[in-house]
């Protein structure tokens, strides 16, 4: 597609369609009772490994004061553990805890288990095959 308003036309309806199949997976199967900025900061962590607090604000783009009160909160919650760095005994290195792995898994599953279900009820076999086509593009521009 050399048409470059009609490439900026589709990278708007995918924009558009991708917030709402996540806005609708995030209402289907509800997370844990997390606030937004703690759910992000259990992703980063899950993500990425292990981190300090002030790694967590610089990747998440909020002061270290903000990022305190998130991983108090998400340690007070067992989510997160910390231990203390091994390099530098004067930091604690966050991690995801067992409970938050396995609250992430349970609503992983549940949310694969919703979007299968209302692929098989909406789609149609044709459009199933051309969903993992484009689930692969989408990938791949994820990773460029």
């Amino acid at each position: 597609m050399d048409d470059t308003s009609g490439t900026a036309a589709v990278a708007a309806d995918l924009r558009i369609a991708l917030g709402q199949l996540m806005r609708r997976l995030r209402h289907e199967v509800p997370s844990a009772d997390l606030t937004r900025s703690q759910l992000n900061v259990l992703g980063r962590l899950e993500r990425d490994g292990p981190s300090t607090a002030n790694q967590l604000a610089r990747a998440e783009g909020m002061r270290p004061q903000s990022m305190a009160a998130i991983v108090s909160a998400l340690l007070e919650a067992d989510m997160v553990v910390g231990a203390r760095d091994p390099d530098d005994g004067r930091k604690t290195i966050l991690s995801v805890s067992e409970r938050a792995r396995d609250e992430f898994r349970a609503g992983r599953l549940a949310r694969e288990d919703w979007l299968t279900a209302q692929m098989a009820d909406v789609l149609t076999d044709e459009e199933i095959e051309r969903l993992a086509s484009a689930a692969r593009l989408l990938k791949r521009l994820a990773e460029s």
